[in-house]
């Protein structure tokens, strides 16, 4: 089993920045992809940003050059630095792990939310 625990989120205005942070234990040999999905009120789940193993980033369109995921294997983490906020960015903020275990599963944080002011 994996366990992920999110941290970094609050309330900022328009054109500010923040960091969220997420930090995996368990069996946490068996991750390959982790990121960052959100969830707005009344919307579905989308993705924000994943990062391979290996460090291979990917996007969504509407964070593109805002935002940048890393991730540091050695100690099981992933974070997201997310700059020039819009309040369009306002949601819960998932972490998000591909565990491989007898089959690969999607493993979820908590949540964090992340509110934007204009």
């Amino acid at each position: 089993q994996v366990r992920l625990v999110e941290s970094g989120g609050g309330l900022v205005q328009a054109g500010e920045s923040l960091r969220l942070s997420c930090a995996a234990s368990g069996s946490t040999i068996n991750i390959n992809v982790m990121g960052w999905y959100r969830q707005a009120p009344g919307k579905q789940r989308e993705l924000v940003a994943t990062i391979t193993s290996g460090g291979v980033p990917n996007y969504a369109d509407s964070v593109k050059g805002r935002f940048t995921i890393s991730r540091e294997n050695a100690k099981n983490t992933v974070n997201l630095q997310m700059n020039s906020l819009k309040p369009g960015d306002t949601a819960v903020y998932y972490c998000y792990a591909a565990v491989f275990m007898l089959r690969w599963q999607d493993t979820w944080g908590q949540g964090t939310q992340v509110a934007v002011s204009s």
